[in-house]
């Protein structure tokens, strides 16, 4: 019974041990490649009037829904997910670019990686990690678009 129940223990142990050892070559992955190319790149600002934005400086015009045309018919929305890994756990690059469509000109990018799950099996969420701090496409638009000072 001695040695069954050992058995266990020790199986117990390195499953748990084992466990998460993925997850944070993932994370450290994610850091590694963040360093090198992730953020948010501003190429140009766009000054647009204060009735463009919302309570919290957002642009208001924006529809994530809507694809390519989330910015309406003046900019182009670009949205890339790039897997590295898929199931338990993930891992994904998120590459967002926003272009003028006059001409054609990238006004700004923004460069993430993820990662989800790898966690022992059980009721509670899994559990995620992403960088940069800053990233994502309500940061990248607002650092895109500048509201213009009301002086007269």
């Amino acid at each position: 019974m001695r040695k069954f129940l050992a058995f266990f223990v020790f199986a117990g142990l390195a499953l748990v041990s084992l466990t998460g050892c993925e997850k944070y070559q993932l994370d450290a992955e994610a850091r590694r490649l963040c360093a090198i190319d992730g953020g948010i790149k501003v190429y140009e600002t766009v000054e647009l009037p204060p009735e463009k934005f919302n309570e919290w400086g957002q642009p208001n015009f924006y529809r994530p829904d809507q694809g390519e045309n989330a910015l309406g018919v003046d900019y182009v929305f670009k949205k890339k997910v790039i897997y590295y890994r898929q199931g338990n756990p993930e891992m994904w690059k998120t590459h967002i670019q926003v272009i003028r469509r006059i001409d054609e000109k990238t006004l700004g990018v923004s460069t993430s990686y993820s990662r989800r799950g790898g966690d022992l099996p059980g009721p509670a969420h899994d559990s995620s990690f992403g960088c940069p701090e800053d990233r994502g496409d309500v940061p990248l638009l607002m650092r895109i678009f500048q509201q213009t000072s009301d002086r007269k």
